[in-house]
């Protein structure tokens, strides 16, 4: 480095050395190695100083080179998406972006002082609002940083609530989440990768009961069983039973949804009998970010509000009678508890929260209804169609949402992804991708995603391209 350059990163490179040892990792390089090498740069950046004009200019440049996957047709070259398998890209009404931005909103980013964050606050508790109602539960946190990160403080607090240890996590949950959940427990006081324990979904893509009974026999330290629905694979699970058999050994029942679209059709969570509902409200928010914020959703039973994490908006009067807005309890949080705190998350994703909310309220109960009726019945026709291709299946027998899952032709998901990418097709998530499911497992399943945005043509057009890729 020259003497020219500044360096920004403050870390020695003892303080580098000490860390890695800290974190059994031989080397900064090693923490990359899940990411493909064909993705990893092995030279140093060659970056020359710009002026805004031509940086402007050399960004314009580089963008105008990707392929666009906005929208659900080919207009103006963007390219067909039945991506989702974490976040389902919905429709969002421009008044959206519209409303967001309005002065009202305008006030203070952190609400301690309430004279002077009401806008702030009053978002904040329509969301909450809008989230028991959704979820069916009595009291909802003021959002989380996503939905991974808020199963894993689901999980936190069915340890808090029942003073138990150990987990169970379904096979079918989404394997990001678990292995967030996963990472959290290992980084507690005491804790290991040991302290969950994981379910495999039967052949009908759900929860096999007899198997989760049993794993619940082997321990009376279990706090809780966290499933998903719909899905990862994008079935529907009976959370009823699932609920009956969890109770019935002492654990609490955690439900995490990546498709709050779905109870525009499916009973929620809580009135089934979860006692804590976590999910991901990006798809009916914003565009997908590609790694960027989410934002998380979490509501529990009204009984356990005291171990909620996060912070809580409450509803007041003034002196004077007028309705007011303040928080009602952030004693949970770090800058007051520290080491005490219920949660690490000190903050909550409101601007993204807010267009979630914004979006719900535009639809309205009705509107919503009539979104998740679109979803299922295009979902079904596109289930039907890609199951009479020679060579494809559905995979699991169970009910499905928007997203379903298929066993392609040739054995290989990602090699049908890729093939119909190169069409400006993107098919859909395979299950072993990158972060998903390891590989050797589940190679040919294919999760396809169909929601309102979606035509008969686009479908018919996704329907020929599998057909076409292997033949």
């Amino acid at each position: 480095m020259s003497k020219n350059q500044q360096r920004y990163i403050p870390h020695t490179d003892d303080d580098i050395a000490r860390m890695l040892r800290v974190i059994g990792k031989p080397s900064v390089e090693s923490l990359f190695a899940h990411i493909p090498a064909r993705l990893r740069s092995t030279r140093p950046l060659d970056i020359a100083p710009l002026d805004e004009g031509s940086l402007l200019k050399h960004l314009g440049e580089i963008g105008a080179r990707s392929k666009p996957a906005i929208g659900a047709t080919f207009r103006d070259g963007a390219a067909l998406s039945f991506l989702g398998a974490g976040v389902t890209p919905h429709t969002i009404p421009s008044a959206v972006d519209m409303l967001l931005q309005r002065s009202e909103w305008y006030t203070s980013y952190t609400p301690y002082q309430p004279e002077i964050s009401q806008g702030t606050l009053q978002a904040i508790f329509e969301f909450q609002t809008m989230v028991c109602e959704l979820f069916g539960l009595g009291v909802a946190n003021a959002s989380m940083y996503d939905g991974a990160s808020a199963a894993a403080e689901a999980v936190l607090m069915a340890r808090r609530v029942t003073g138990k240890k150990h987990a169970i996590v379904a096979g079918a949950l989404h394997p990001q989440y678990a292995q967030t959940i996963d990472s959290y427990l290992a980084g507690e006081e005491h804790g290991s990768h040991e302290d969950f324990a994981e379910v495999r979904a039967g052949d009908d893509g759900r929860v096999a009961l007899k198997v989760l009974e049993a794993t619940l026999a082997k321990s009376d330290d279990i706090s809780c069983v966290v499933v998903q629905n719909p899905n990862f694979f994008g079935v529907v699970e009976d959370l009823k039973a699932l609920a009956d058999v969890v109770h019935a050994r002492g654990a609490l029942l955690v439900v995490a949804n990546t498709e709050p679209v779905a109870f525009g059709v499916l009973q929620s969570p809580g009135a089934l009998g979860a006692d804590i509902v976590v999910g991901e409200g990006l798809g009916l928010s914003i565009p997908p970010t590609m790694g960027g914020p989410g934002v998380g959703l979490f509501a529990s039973k009204a009984e356990f509000t005291r171990n909620l994490p996060g912070r809580l908006v409450g509803e007041t009067v003034d002196r004077d009678g007028r309705r007011g807005y303040v928080l009602t309890l952030a004693t949970r949080e770090q800058h007051i508890r520290r080491e005490k705190a219920t949660s690490n998350i000190c903050t909550n994703q409101g601007l993204i929260a807010l267009a979630f909310t914004i979006h719900l309220s535009l639809l309205g109960k009705r509107g919503l209804v009539e979104m998740a009726q679109l979803n299922l019945a295009k979902s079904e026709y596109a289930k039907a169609q890609i199951a009479k291709i020679a060579g494809f299946s559905l995979a699991f027998s169970g009910p499905t949402f928007n997203e379903f899952t298929v066993r392609v032709r040739g054995g290989d998901a990602n090699l049908t992804v890729e093939k119909l990418a190169d069409q400006g097709i993107y098919a859909g998530v395979a299950a072993t991708a990158p972060g998903m499911l390891p590989k050797g497992q589940c190679d040919d399943l294919l999760i396809i995603a169909v929601t309102e945005r979606h035509t008969k043509a686009d479908i018919d057009k996704l329907v020929s391209a599998l057909d076409w890729v292997q033949a």
